[in-house]
């Protein structure tokens, strides 16, 4: 016997019934798929943070076997051998990004200036934070108070940063109010300095950060110089380690969310929403950097491509490889990578790296070089973010910058480490007799 209304009927008692459901109910159902939505978009982890006891991730360490670095410095770090947590309201590497600049209590302080001229004619900010100049300061390193005990610790921005970024003034203030002299060294055209000369900072536009290095050693040949990277910055640092090899007046440095690979991080750039999102407001930030200096960037480069760049390729194809003469973008991203100098790395260098990094990709970090160099100790943690790795239930604390802290002060009062860098400095004569010229 035939139904009523034919094969139809079936779907139209089914629409009936949806019907008589009620709107609200369906308005339910619409925001929990808007929450899944969102949970999945930004990578939130807390459903998964509760199910394990909220236990943190460990930390991983990826060294070479032989490692003295590890041995007499990184086994002695407590927080590189626990856990990391990550603040439980900012369980989401797109959360703890997006706010590191928002939620950073930013300490209160005046820098002291000085300008630097490179051998170029160009002009790079030094802004300086002595322990000195904390009041609440009484901690000295080594129980040391002359100003040649007391270590210096040079900061890199990332990208667009400077030293009036609040993860900046953050670590600066920190490492000063532990008893360490610090100076951050802003990119040229950054921080408030006009470009003085026919060059502007790129992504590997290390030979600046040498010759501030260099200076610094020159004008103080008994203090022991560390330097901190972070982001680009970090970038930037690795790549002249790795250039300069034996010849870095350094005793130690510290790498926060190096990029490593700019070819790799460029093909990251277009994968998902997010990653397109982080591409188009870095590129934004670079235009808005390029044009207080639009004079000499229409000069050296293609201003009017400049202006229509979206991505950070399209700024860096229509400036950096322009002024530099590299053949392509692609040429110019493997020119300015750090990974390809890892293994020249001769100063002793801790990597921190988050793998949700959502601005740089884990795919990019060189494992294996890492592992094949003693002078390296690579720490990992599941999440962190990218510069953030807040912690604590209100989110005021970094966990990297008291992982630097502890890393340098261990590495600072190692007994041999520091000493063998003093001595391997004099060794090769990096400073003349008068202390005024490397030779």
């Amino acid at each position: 016997m035939e139904t009523t209304g034919g094969s139809f009927y079936p779907y139209k008692l089914l629409f009936r019934a949806l019907t008589l459901i009620p709107v609200s109910h369906y308005l339910l159902i619409l925001l929990f798929l808007f929450i899944v939505f969102v949970y999945n978009l930004l990578e939130v982890h807390i459903l998964q943070d509760i199910i394990s006891g909220y236990g943190g991730s460990s930390v991983s360490l990826t060294y070479n076997s032989a490692s003295e670095l590890y041995t007499e410095v990184v086994s002695k770090c407590n927080l590189l051998h626990g856990r990391y947590f990550a603040t439980p309201w900012l369980s989401s590497p797109h959360l703890q990004t997006t706010l590191l600049n928002v939620v950073v209590n930013t300490p209160s302080f005046s820098y002291k200036r000085e300008i630097f001229r490179t051998s170029d004619g160009g002009t790079v900010a030094l802004d300086w934070l002595m322990s000195s100049d904390v009041s609440e300061s009484n901690f000295q390193v080594n129980g040391t108070n002359t100003v040649a005990d007391i270590p210096l610790v040079i900061v890199v921005p990332g990208l667009t940063s400077n030293s009036n970024s609040p993860y900046l003034k953050k670590i600066v203030y920190n490492m000063a109010k532990h008893g360490w002299n610090v100076v951050v060294c802003n990119h040229r055209g950054l921080g408030g300095v006009p470009l003085t000369s026919e060059c502007f900072y790129t992504a590997g536009k290390s030979d600046d950060l040498g010759e501030v290095v260099n200076h610094l050693y020159q004008r103080q040949p008994e203090t022991q110089i560390y330097a901190v990277g972070t982001s680009l910055g970090a970038n930037i640092l690795v790549k002249y380690l790795g250039e300069d090899g034996v010849n870095v007046p350094l005793v130690g440095a510290v790498a926060i969310s190096n990029p490593w690979d700019l070819l790799i991080g460029d093909r990251f750039f277009t994968r998902a929403i997010m990653q397109r999102f982080y591409n188009r407001i870095l590129g934004k930030n670079l235009k808005e950097a390029a044009r207080l200096h639009q004079e000499t960037y229409a000069r050296l480069s293609d201003w009017e491509g400049i202006e229509k760049s979206r991505t950070i390729r399209d700024f860096n194809d229509h400036s950096a490889r322009i002024a530099g003469n590299f053949d392509s973008i692609d040429a110019f991203h493997r020119w300015a990578s750090s990974a390809r100098l890892v293994t020249n790395v001769s100063v002793p260098l801790l990597c921190v790296n988050a793998i949700d990094d959502p601005v740089c990709t884990d795919e990019a970090i060189p494992w294996d070089e890492c592992r094949k160099n003693k002078n390296i100790v690579l720490a990992t943690t599941k999440h962190g973010g990218h510069i953030a790795f807040f912690e604590g239930l209100s989110g005021e604390s970094l966990w990297w910058i008291r992982v630097t802290k502890e890393f340098l002060s261990n590495l600072h009062a190692s007994p041999t480490m520091s000493k063998q860098q003093m001595k391997k400095f004099k060794e090769l004569n990096l400073v003349s007799p008068d202390k005024k010229k490397l030779v």
